[in-house]
């Protein structure tokens, strides 16, 4: 569904991503892992058209997306969680959900339905939420654009324990219903109970691709690039 190939990137002069190659197929779900500063979330934003790549190629679904817009990319059916949220602070919830609304299975109802925190916060500004909330707005967009795949930057980053771990929950109904997820986040447990493959990424390279089934039998092979 999404390969990269060979893909350089950077800010100015400063080249971040030194050849990335990797893939996340139809149906499964992928994390990209690394410690802060390696590239994660340049190379998510390169996906996204929101960076530029200097070379290599990007395609989704047989489609060459490597210069193409982030509106674009979206339209192709990729939802996009930002790290940070991204909502818009002056929209309530319900204007947030249906702005970017695409047809498909994902509807507000059953976001409502994922969600019930977002049904009863309905009527309030993306800025009255809590951290939690916002997140969960921000994952119910990106479902409204009923995407092929959804890519989540940091998606339980500063939440308490509790809405972690609903998080995590709603991320294992998400993938159940056979879309694809790239996520990146620092609960590696959490993680491996999700992904069906792993890539790590150092000083913008990938150095290691292993099985989650693979990572939990010998931890080691991975936890060498993520030790500080």
């Amino acid at each position: 569904m999404l390969e990269l190939e060979s893909v350089v990137a950077g800010y100015g002069r400063t080249v971040i991503l030194h050849g990335v190659g990797m893939s996340v197929d139809d149906g499964e779900a992928v994390a990209l892992l690394g410690r802060n500063g390696m590239g994660k979330t340049t190379t998510i934003r390169t996906i996204m058209g929101l960076l530029g790549a200097r070379s290599g190629q990007i395609r989704f679904k047989g489609e060459d997306i490597t210069r193409s817009s982030p509106e674009h990319i979206s339209r192709l059916g990729i939802g996009y969680v930002p790290e940070g949220r991204g909502i818009f602070p002056t929209l309530s919830v319900y204007e947030n959900l249906v702005m970017a609304a695409r047809p498909g299975p994902w509807t507000l109802e059953r976001i409502y339905s994922m969600f019930p925190r977002l049904r009863e916060r309905r009527g309030n500004m993306g800025n009255q939420l809590s951290g939690g909330e916002q997140q969960m707005l921000s994952i119910g967009r990106a479902l409204m654009l009923n995407p092929s795949l959804i890519i989540l930057d940091e998606a339980t980053e500063g939440l308490a324990p509790l809405v972690r771990d609903e998080i995590w929950a709603c991320l294992q109904k998400i993938k159940q219903t056979g879309m694809a997820v790239l996520v990146i986040d620092k609960d590696i447990n959490a993680l491996l109970r999700l992904t069906d493959r792993n890539y790590v990424i150092q000083k913008g390279e990938i150095q290691a691709h292993r099985t989650s089934q693979e990572v939990r039998s010998r931890r080691e092979d991975i936890d060498q690039f993520l030790a500080l």
